[in-house]
C-alpha cells in the first residue's frame, strides 16, 4: 500500500449485534467518512462492502461468504476472548487486524489500515504465485524448444536457451512465449544463431 488510504466514502459492515462496542464502532467508522451498515446475519456476495468487521466471539461460518485463503474483503476481527479456537476462526476469514474489546477509539483506524494493507499484498502475492504457476505449467514447451534448437542447429542446451532468451528479451516477451511461437512455426529465430 502506497501511504495511508482515505476511508471516506467506504462501505463497512459490522457483523455483530448492537452493544456498546458497536456503538463505539459504529461513532469513529462514521468519523472517518464511512457509510456504516450494522447486521447479525450472513453478508450476501451480491452486497460486498468495501470493509467488513467482525465479532469473532460469535461469529459462525457462514456469517463471511469466503474462505481465509481468498477473502473478497478486508476483514477486520473484533475479539474480546483470548480462546485459541476464536483466533483461529478470525484467520479462517481472512482477518488482517484486530481490535480488541471493549472497543476504543484510537484502536480503530489502525486496524482500517492494517487490514487493507494485508489483503492488497495478499492480493499481489495470489497474482505473483498465479503468474509463477503459468510459467512453471510452460516449461516443457520451453525444454522442447531447446531440445529443437539443439537438433536442428547442432549447439548444447547452453547456447539454445540464450537463443531462446535473448530473442524474447529483444521482443519483451516471456521465454515461454517466444519457445510456443518457434514450436509451431510462427518464430523461426533465424535473426539469432
Amino acid at each position: 500500500m502506497n501511504g495511508t488510504p482515505n476511508f471516506a466514502g467506504w462501505r463497512v459492515t459490522i457483523l455483530a449485534e448492537d452493544d456498546t462496542n458497536t456503538e463505539r464502532l459504529n461513532r469513529q467508522l462514521i468519523v472517518l467518512g464511512m457509510r456504516v451498515t450494522r447486521q447479525w446475519k450472513p453478508i450476501i456476495v451480491s452486497e460486498l462492502p468495501d470493509l467488513v468487521m467482525v465479532d469473532v466471539d460469535r461469529g459462525w461460518d457462514e456469517l463471511i461468504p469466503w474462505s481465509g485463503d481468498k477473502p473478497l474483503r478486508p476483514v477486520v476481527a473484533i475479539l474480546g476472548s483470548e480462546a485459541p479456537g476464536r483466533i483461529a476462526w478470525a484467520l479462517r476469514q481472512g482477518a488482517g487486524a484486530i481490535i480488541p474489546k471493549p472497543v476504543v477509539a484510537s484502536a480503530v483506524f489502525p486496524a482500517l489500515v492494517l487490514a487493507v494493507s494485508i489483503h492488497e499484498e495478499r492480493i499481489k502475492a495470489a497474482g505473483r504465485i498465479a503468474h509463477l504457476e503459468e510459467r512453471l505449467k510452460l516449461r516443457p514447451v520451453v525444454f522442447s524448444a531447446v531440445e529443437r534448437l539443439k537438433a536442428e542447429r547442432q549447439i548444447d542446451d547452453e547456447c539454445a536457451y540464450a537463443i531462446l532468451r535473448n530473442c524474447a528479451m529483444r521482443r519483451r516477451l516471456p521465454v515461454e512465449q517466444i519457445a510456443a511461437f518457434f514450436l509451431v512455426g510462427s518464430e523461426t529465430l533465424s535473426e539469432v544463431g
